[in-house]
């Protein structure tokens, strides 16, 4: 049976409506199966739920635009795995809401940034960029070392994210102010509390200043937290290495 293209040719609806029930079939083609898998990210241990201080610094990275110059991924290209270090994997954005992924650089890609350096050197580099770094065009942001950190609404926010996937507990919804805290004051029944509902947590006054919890605490706590929670030689050693 010879089919004939002339009437999508000639009539433009036809082709539309030819085009549509294409695309319908690739779609389901590759929509469909997902419907049937319990989840599309390879789990990988080490991958928690980010502590509340981490969040709220995740919160001001995102708010200040951060992410417009700085990408969280990591590609499996040899200049960017010698770079940077291990290439990216989704379990390590599974919590995130929205994920920091992305191929646009103006200053380095941040996934592995985590204990690269010292909070004194991060303090500096908020504060002064050009200071650590002259050629740099990162603009300086000394008024977050100033600015108490907000966290009243940090319960809400936990219970918002479990709606939408993120495993937190009861315990770690209740406890999430005194978390954010505790996590500033190493030595304290309250920080060992931390390390264990989040662990590999670093506790310590990110700021190097005694008083309240700043919003550059709770940034340099992010930061410090990314890359560090997959131990990548255990990963390696049992699943995928593209190295």
């Amino acid at each position: 049976m010879k089919l004939s293209h002339a009437p999508f040719e000639k009539y433009s609806l036809v082709l539309l409506v030819g085009i549509l029930f294409v695309v319908s079939i690739g779609g389901l083609v590759e929509i469909a199966p997902l419907f049937w898998l319990k989840s599309t990210i390879e789990k990988v241990e080490g991958v928690r739920p980010y502590s509340p201080l981490e969040l709220k610094g995740r919160d001001v990275y995102i708010r200040e635009g951060c992410y417009a110059c700085h990408s969280q991924m990591i590609r499996t290209l040899k200049d960017e795995l010698e770079r940077y270090g291990h290439y990216s994997l989704a379990a390590e954005s599974m919590y995130d809401h929205p994920f920091q992924w992305g191929s646009k650089r103006t200053g380095p890609d941040l996934a592995r940034v985590g204990g690269k350096y010292s909070d004194e050197w991060h303090v500096a580099h908020m504060t002064a960029p050009r200071s650590i770094v002259p050629e740099t065009v990162m603009p300086g942001y000394p008024f977050l070392g100033k600015r108490k950190l907000d966290y009243d609404d940090i319960s809400e926010r936990l219970k918002t994210l479990r709606e939408v996937g993120v495993p937190y507990t009861d315990e770690q919804i209740e406890n999430a102010k005194l978390d954010i805290v505790a996590q500033t004051k190493p030595d304290t029944p309250e920080a060992s509390a931390v390390a264990a509902r989040y662990p590999k947590a670093v506790v310590r006054k990110f700021d190097a200043k005694q008083g309240d919890v700043t919003e550059l605490d709770a940034l340099i706590a992010y930061l410090q937290m990314l890359g560090t929670l997959v131990d990548f030689a255990k990963y390696d050693a049992s699943g995928p290495n593209l190295r």
